[in-house]
């Protein structure tokens, strides 16, 4: 199923219960001392309330029959104290649990972002980002309450309910097994309640995701939706994925909340039985009061457990849907990665060869078809040619964004597949027509090219490109915030902060990717000596529609239906009145009509 659709649901692979458990379960290790510590807190507050009982079966028994004052008032303060010390106890572990659940949330959360910066740009493009936000934030945080029952609620109920019933047992088998007639038909009926439960889950995450991805996608695009005044028809769409996601939630939570009932109807009925056998055997002389006042208190501790069990095996079923959709990310395995034992790129001298190289992506489209060409250092290659021929996928191998089907890109005579990836990339320099500007100052976002430049290259950069003039126009100069993707400042402003970062980051080989696209003609005049400042001394590789910005290029190739049809220079290629003849031509015929 196709997951770049808003409306369309994901397909996550359903896992068994216990493969879901383990793995979760695998982030407490690094916590064992504290959740060890824990345990030991809820064993002990588990202990003072078993006590609880017994002892007021021996005041009933032994003091108050007697009329023993004394004794009474002792079995009362060690009740007093044994309650004290359980409080204490459950406050503390309470605390401790709340720091590792959180701390635990981080390290998946941090996991899942580091894993999916790793992978390639293809599972980007299949997906909305607002489905991977609700992945890393929405499902991440769904978590929260499952570790945190799991040790405070999970173990210590099962101690309970273990040492309990062994008590019941103890004090009077008959009773013991009258008090727990209902279980078994109990747990059928929660086994039957998960079943349907967990589906619903299911859906319900997947409603929630898409609405994540819409509300995204639409405030992204809020400038197209206001220019065509589709308000009206995106709130329609809005409120019918809500009351989708509305719809999914009340079916999972009806489902969820016979839970309650189905718990406490048994621990109703089962109280009835102990109670009538009880008394009959009170009758007969075989229990005393004492001890079916205790039992009595013991029942509700039999069944407290049961409940509070009841409880996180629902908000276990609620999200193992979230769990799901984290492992379906996690287990992902990246297509392009660094290979064991890589060495690490040594500084890149400009050399570059495509030997035979073919290509094609998943729809099984072949882009590049057994292609060869060399460039030499510092050499500066215009890429031109229709649309979809192949200039970007070129780039892209180039950068190692993608891996060839066949053949090899060769830098300095080393296969790009055999190098350290960021020793790669770190030594490229990657300009888009739709520049990326952070939410914050000019300056740093300059900056980010190499991270310890000081002020002063900064700003060298930023003149270097002629992008200083503008700049100091600005209220705060270099400490102007910029909005997010930069909004503030114009297409042609953006591009001239692009061009400032990537010289400044002093590349060895840089790629022009349409760059210079959005720049009007006033602006491009005024960055072509920038331009030619950044091309100096590497090699560059440009991509342009406008092709009278790359007349001054020492050659360019002209790529049709991914091969290399022509090479040469401007003028050679005019004189040959091929292909890049008639895009030059017709595109020189077309500004002349407009004119």
């Amino acid at each position: 199923m196709a997951k770049n659709s808003i409306r369309q649901d994901e397909y996550v692979k359903t896992r068994s219960n216990g493969e879901i458990i383990i793995k979760l379960m695998s982030y407490l290790k690094d916590f064992k001392l504290k959740v060890f510590v824990v345990i030991m807190l809820m064993i002990g507050a588990m202990l003072c309330s078993l006590l609880n009982p017994y002892l007021l079966k021996i005041a009933i028994d032994k003091y108050i029959m007697s009329k023993d004052l004394h004794g009474l008032l002792m079995i009362g303060i060690i009740m007093v104290l044994l309650n004290l010390l359980a409080m204490v106890a459950s406050h503390i572990r309470i605390v401790l649990m709340a720091s590792v659940t959180n701390k635990i949330l981080l390290n998946i959360r941090h996991e899942l972002y580091s894993h999916i910066q790793t992978l390639s740009l293809q599972f980007f493009d299949s997906r909305p980002v607002g489905k991977i936000l609700a992945r890393v934030m929405g499902d991440v945080n769904s978590l929260q309450d499952l570790f945190t029952n799991s040790v405070t609620s999970f173990i210590p109920e099962i101690l309970t309910l273990i040492c309990v019933s062994c008590i019941m047992f103890y004090m009077n088998f008959n009773l013991a097994l009258s008090s727990i007639t209902l279980l078994p038909l109990l747990t059928l009926g929660l086994f039957l309640i998960e079943t349907v439960s967990r589906k619903r889950w299911q859906i319900y995450r997947q409603k929630r995701s898409n609405l994540n991805a819409f509300t995204h996608e639409d405030f992204s695009g809020v400038k197209v939706i206001q220019s065509f005044t589709s308000e009206e028809n995106k709130a329609r769409t809005f409120g019918d994925m809500v009351g989708s996601l509305i719809k999914s939630f009340i079916s999972a939570v009806r489902l969820n909340d016979l839970f309650w009932p189905m718990v406490e109807l048994s621990w109703g009925l089962g109280t009835i039985i102990v109670f009538a056998s009880g008394i009959k055997m009170i009758g007969t002389g075989t229990i005393t009061v004492g001890t079916l006042v205790a039992f009595t208190w013991y029942i509700e501790m039999f069944w407290r457990p049961i409940m509070n069990i009841t409880n996180f095996y629902n908000v276990l079923i609620t999200n193992f849907a979230a769990a799901e959709r984290i492992f379906d990310i996690l287990d992902i395995k990246p297509n392009i990665f660094s290979i064991r034992g890589a060495a690490k790129m040594p500084k890149i001298k400009g050399y570059l060869e495509f030997k035979n190289v073919t290509f094609g992506y998943e729809d099984g489209s072949v882009v590049l078809d057994n292609i060869s060409f060399k460039v030499n250092p510092g050499e500066t290659i215009a890429l031109v040619g229709p649309t979809g021929a192949g200039k970007t996928t070129i780039v892209n191998l180039i950068s190692r964004f993608f891996d060839v089907q066949s053949g090899e890109v060769l830098i300095d005579g080393k296969n790009v597949k055999d190098v350290e990836l960021e020793s790669l990339r770190s030594q490229m320099g990657i300009m888009l027509q739709d520049t990326f500007l952070f939410s914050t100052t000019i300056m740093e976002n300059i900056r980010y090219g190499r991270l310890d430049a000081t002020d002063e290259e900064v700003i060298q950069a930023a003149k270097a490109v002629n992008a200083n003039e503008f700049i100091m126009k600005l209220k705060d100069g270099y400490n102007t915030k910029v909005n997010e993707r930069g909004s503030r400042l114009s297409v042609g402003q953006r591009q001239l902060i692009s061009f400032a970062r990537a010289l400044l980051a002093n590349p060895r080989i840089l790629i022009l990717d349409e760059a210079t696209s959005n720049i009007d003609t006033l602006t491009e005049k005024l960055v072509q000596n920038g331009i030619k400042t950044i091309l100096h001394g590497r090699t560059s590789f440009v991509i342009a529609h406008r092709l009278s910005t790359i007349r001054d290029c020492d050659r360019i190739m002209v790529i049709d239906n991914g091969k290399i049809t022509e090479v040469g220079s401007h003028g050679e290629l005019m004189r040959l009145k091929g292909l890049y003849y008639k895009l030059y031509m017709s595109q020189y015929k077309f500004l002349n009509e407009g004119a």
